[in-house]
């Protein structure tokens, strides 16, 4: 499954514009008073301004299953990597057999790098803004992720994702290029102590040849 675009919420559009262009180094796509278009590898990031938002969301990028660690080097003079413990700013997922770190945006969105070594995407050369490969992650908060998840499958032929241990309170679909994270409130994203909140999202999906467009409110 391919996340081929998603549509967010900023309260300040200028400033997501410089933080994705400068710091990020993504290719603006198209830019106006109210919104931004980012290309991220090859799905596309689009933000819209609303002045009266005041929430976070959670979304991961694919990048090669080799460049972890210059994909860390590469932050280090951009953002502030978020320690998980001792210093360590790496996650182990052994059940994802992945790596990941975590970073905010100008908006206190939580991004993801994520190295899944189950794809065979690895690359040469050094890492930079192009290594960027997808949005694989975009987190969805919901009163409940494994009913929302069965309507999904059901309505639209998806399927949950076999490396995860599916439950009411956390449920992902798709497989290791794209992933629905699906939430329950009030539960925070790993690894902060920020809650998880409903916010507007729009998504569009790739699942064998299908295109299938979802909103949530």
């Amino acid at each position: 499954m391919k996340v081929e675009q998603i549509q967010i919420q900023t309260k300040n559009i200028q400033e997501t514009f410089f933080f994705y262009k400068d710091i990020l180094e993504l290719k603006i796509i198209e830019k106006d008073e109210k919104s931004v278009t980012i290309q991220a590898g090859n799905s596309i990031l689009k933000f819209v301004e609303n002045s009266q938002f005041n929430s976070i969301y959670h979304f991961a990028f694919n990048i090669p299953q080799n460049k972890l660690e210059e994909a860390i080097e590469w932050c280090k003079s951009k953002v502030d990597l978020i320690i998980i413990e001792d210093q360590n700013v790496i996650t182990n997922f052994e059940n994802w057999n992945a790596h990941a770190v975590y970073f905010y945006d100008n908006n206190g969105n939580l991004l993801e790098f994520i190295a899944r070594h189950d794809l065979e995407n690895q690359q040469s050369g050094e890492f930079n803004s192009k290594s960027i490969l997808n949005i694989s992650e975009i987190g969805i908060v919901t009163k409940n992720p494994l009913e929302l998840g069965k309507e999904l499958i059901a309505k639209h032929g998806l399927e949950f994702f076999s490396k995860n241990t599916n439950s009411e309170a956390f449920s992902a679909i798709g497989d290791d290029e794209g992933l629905l994270i699906l939430v329950t409130p009030n539960r925070n994203w790993y690894p902060t102590q920020t809650p998880s909140e409903n916010n507007e999202l729009e998504v569009i999906l790739k699942n064998n040849e299908n295109r299938i467009e979802l909103n949530f409110n």
